[in-house]
């Protein structure tokens, strides 16, 4: 069974790393189930490990935080949804490649409840958003936005970090650095595609779409 957690208010990130780091622990020794974590972390940025430094352009701007996930540098805060996922992966197939396919489409699944379609680009992690109602680009064709971000470890087949989604957090912040080394392309949000979604709309979205994914236990 998949335990669903809630914190109302923002959690700091090296609280949030101990917490996950004791769970997935707790998980290989048989002694704690599955779990998402649903949250939201105060401004900050993480480095990923294959975070470029040079990819950091303003390091005094917010916390910076070394993260042992995948991934270059990604930006969090209120406003935005974080799942930490700790899921069993002895269990449910030991596919890399497939687990990260999987919450890529957990994720293109939320989002189509809100009529939004999400959409994976090779060489590039994450979701992405293509933006019809802006002007096209030098190439001639419609600007790309990334909408959310996926980064995850692995600790004997139990994963932990996971997904975020942009809801409604201050987009500007994403300015102090490159986000995940890709500099041509932006970054959106639900609101900022003018959908009024709420964090409770899109918790439910999330754990509709989890089971279409990943199944029932």
């Amino acid at each position: 069974m998949v335990n669903w957690t809630h914190s109302d208010t923002v959690v700091e990130y090296p609280d949030a790393v101990a917490r996950m780091e004791t769970h997935v622990d707790r998980m290989i020794l048989g002694q704690a189930a599955e779990e998402i974590w649903l949250l939201e972390h105060p401004a900050l940025y993480t480095a990923g490990t294959s975070a470029n430094i040079a990819d950091l352009t303003d390091p005094d701007r917010f916390p910076v935080y070394q993260s042992r996930r995948g991934g270059q540098y990604t930006y969090h805060g209120p406003g935005q949804r974080v799942a930490y996922v700790m899921l069993d992966l002895n269990k449910r197939g030991r596919d890399v490649r497939q687990f990260v396919w999987q919450l890529e489409e957990w994720v293109i699944q939320t989002l189509g409840e809100f009529n939004i379609t999400g959409e994976r680009r090779a060489g590039r992690v994450g979701v992405w958003v293509v933006r019809h109602d802006k002007p096209l680009t030098a190439a001639g064709t419609p600007p790309e936005d990334k909408i959310a971000a996926i980064g995850v470890r692995l600790r004997k087949w139990t994963s932990f970090h996971g997904i975020c989604i942009n809801l409604e957090p201050d987009l500007s912040h994403y300015s102090g650095i490159v986000p995940c080394g890709i500099a041509e392309h932006g970054v959106t949000s639900l609101v900022d595609l003018g959908l009024p979604v709420t964090m409770d709309d899109l918790d439910l979205a999330l754990k509709r779409c989890f089971e279409q994914v990943f199944g029932k236990d």
